[in-house]
């Protein structure tokens, strides 16, 4: 088994499920498809390549709950993580190899969807959400904050 952290931009292809382990930790997957495009300038359009599936596992609490409040099939993605390739055998004796990523961020494809943005707080109550921008001052703008002599 190889591992390596890599990002895939993609689609949900399946319900993401959430499951108990033994232990009490929770785990949320789901499939991700990612198909390759690249225009073809003879045909004037957009062509699909092969489709790469893996299932998506996010084990951590933070993740687990984010993605299940946030995202579901069909939605595009982009999910960063541990690569694996676990090889095995089916019951009629045929050997498989499938692809996990063990994820660490999962969030929208902003370039093909739009999403809002609600902070957590983990517990601070010193800040406000969202984050307030200082109001730019129109005599100042674009003048550097301090000067040198």
């Amino acid at each position: 088994m190889y591992e390596a952290n890599t990002a895939v931009i993609g689609r949900i292809v399946t319900h993401p499920v959430r499951r108990t382990m033994q232990n009490g930790d929770q785990v949320l997957s789901f499939r991700l498809a990612s198909t390759a495009r690249r225009y073809d300038q003879g045909a004037g359009d957009w062509v699909d390549g092969g489709t790469l599936y893996l299932t998506v596992s996010c084990w951590r609490r933070g993740i687990v709950e984010g993605v299940e409040a946030s995202l579901q099939r069909g939605d595009p993605i982009i999910a960063y993580g541990q690569l694996r390739s676990n090889e095995y055998t089916t019951r009629d004796g045929a050997e498989r190899t499938d692809l996990e990523m063990r994820a660490l961020a999962v969030g929208p494809d902003l370039g093909r969807c739009t999403a809002p943005v609600r902070r957590k707080s983990f517990g601070r109550t010193d800040r406000t959400d969202p984050v307030e921008r200082p109001s730019v001052d129109a005599d100042t703008a674009g003048e550097p904050a301090t000067t040198h002599s």
